[in-house]
């Protein structure tokens, strides 16, 4: 019986994967590595080619994983058939599922409104309320939020070299309780916290993702970059803002290079020849 779709109101699920292989399957001679990984490609390929559904595979750099997959989807039945069919797939016999992250992508609620930029229009640009010079930069700022929320909740990611994910949450200690600031307080601190992100704008692309309830922590963060250099740049300077200095908890950071299925399968030897 097929799994009837969970499609949330707002925003895709997306999904983490990360395996290790289990060598001594692999390299079995009695097991037909070829044909699995066969199958194992149509199968990715299968959720892959089907419209606004998306996976990244990359090969994970160190213990935790041997390899990894990031996957969206408008549907959370999808990704439980994608973790399904890649699990009872043949392949499957040589992959242990090593961990996963849930999350859903999402509009931040500290994203500046229109009333804010009119504002900041007359207060830093100087252009005088009602002016056409002052609607003609409102009407720009919406076509770019417009833009920007479509990336947010429904991203296209591209094939960078190399993925970095983490999960993180906001503390909640005493004096540094992120949740006892008040909203303006907030909006005033993630303002500075996306100034710094922007700075990296064509270097880093970075997806945040809203895992409230969904998983052991808040948001997950993926970050793709062709330079492994940025990618360390970005979060070492996000270190010093006050978001992360004060209010962040980090959990652990997997970054893996991002290949074809077909590429990453061959690297691990879980392909004939």
């Amino acid at each position: 019986m097929s799994v009837e779709p969970v499609t949330p109101s707002e925003g895709w699920g997306v999904l983490h994967l990360f395996f290790l292989v289990r060598r001594e399957i692999a390299s079995d001679p009695h097991f037909d590595t070829g044909s699995a990984a066969t199958d194992f490609r149509t199968r990715i390929r299968a959720f892959d080619e089907r419209p606004d559904q998306q996976v990244l595979a990359f090969s994970v750099l160190g213990h935790k994983a041997d390899i990894g997959f990031m996957a969206l989807a408008p549907d959370l039945a999808a990704l439980d058939r994608l973790k399904v069919t890649l699990t009872s797939a043949p392949l499957g016999q040589a992959l242990v599922l090593a961990g996963s992250y849930l999350s859903l992508t999402e509009l931040s609620e500290y994203t500046p409104t229109v009333e804010d930029e009119a504002r900041r229009l007359v207060e830093e640009e100087g252009l005088p309320d009602g002016s056409e010079a002052h609607r003609q930069a409102l009407d720009a700022f919406a076509e770019r939020m417009r833009a920007y929320a479509e990336h947010r909740l429904h991203p296209q990611l591209p094939a960078k070299r190399v993925l970095s994910f983490y999960p993180m949450s906001k503390r909640r200690e005493g004096a540094d309780n992120w949740y006892a600031l008040d909203f303006d307080e907030r909006k005033r601190l993630m303002g500075g916290h996306a100034r710094v992100g922007r700075t990296y704008r064509g270097r880093v692309l970075q997806l945040i993702t809203g895992s409230v309830g969904l998983d052991d922590w808040e948001w997950g963060v993926t970050l793709l970059a062709d330079e492994p250099k940025a990618l360390r740049d970005i979060v070492y300077e996000m270190r010093f803002d006050a978001v992360s200095a004060r209010y962040g908890e980090f959990g652990p950071f997997v970054t893996g290079l991002v290949m074809s299925p077909e590429a990453l399968l061959s690297h691990h030897g879980l392909s004939a020849g």
